[in-house]
């Protein structure tokens, strides 16, 4: 049973190394320039896993999620009439502000 326990274990704590990695900024080629809010065009709802933002635009636009905490998430791109997600306001309830247009560098 130690065996299987500790080889659990090992497979949690990389999982959980990998996704902090992922998470984690990387100097620069992580950065992402945030600017104005979006445009009313683009909408999105929220819950506790996930947030769905939805271009209903006719042009393509780069957004980002806004947490009340300051959590920075990248920058994706949605073309007209695509949904992209981002995190949720999770367990601890950060709240999303709203979705602000950004560009990567």
């Amino acid at each position: 049973m130690f065996p299987i326990f500790r080889s659990t274990i090992r497979v949690i704590a990389v999982g959980a190394t990998a996704m902090a990695a992922c998470l984690l900024p990387t100097g620069q080629a992580g950065a992402v320039t945030v600017g104005e809010a979006a445009p009313s065009c683009v909408q999105y709802s929220t819950s506790w896993r996930y947030t769905f933002v939805t271009n209903t635009c006719g042009t393509t636009q780069h957004v980002t999620v806004e947490y009340r905490d300051g959590t920075a998430v990248p920058c994706r791109t949605a073309g007209p009439g695509d949904t992209v997600t981002f995190p949720g306001y999770g367990t601890g309830d950060n709240g999303v502000q709203g979705v602000a247009l950004c560009s990567a560098p």
